[in-house]
């Protein structure tokens, strides 16, 4: 994916003139606009370049995230039944069991 023309080498490049060939003005006026446009590439690549730089820096210097344990995930399901048992009797009472 190389880039084989430079704005500076389209600017710099000549053709031979001959009798039958193009109008000149329009050669020059259109080889401008392509300078302007390699100009603009060229600029805008080197802004992705730099972004691209810069979020790769980023990652690097980001500490790694550690996954976060929650308090429940160790708990099983016997010992919410047991909870959910104790609490029923304390809200209940024996009522519950009769």
């Amino acid at each position: 994916m190389d880039i084989k023309l430079t704005s500076k080498m389209i600017l710099e490049k000549e053709f031979k003139k001959n009798f039958k060939g193009y109008n000149v003005e329009e050669v020059d006026s259109f080889l401008d606009e392509i300078i302007q446009d390699y100009e603009t590439f060229e600029k805008v690549m080197a802004q992705l370049r730099e972004e691209n730089r810069q979020l790769k820096e980023e990652i690097e210097n980001t500490p790694k995230r550690q996954p976060v344990v929650s308090a429940a995930a160790g708990t099983t399901n016997f010992d919410i039944l047991k909870r959910l048992s104790n609490l029923e009797k304390h809200v209940f009472g024996s009522k519950l069991y009769e």
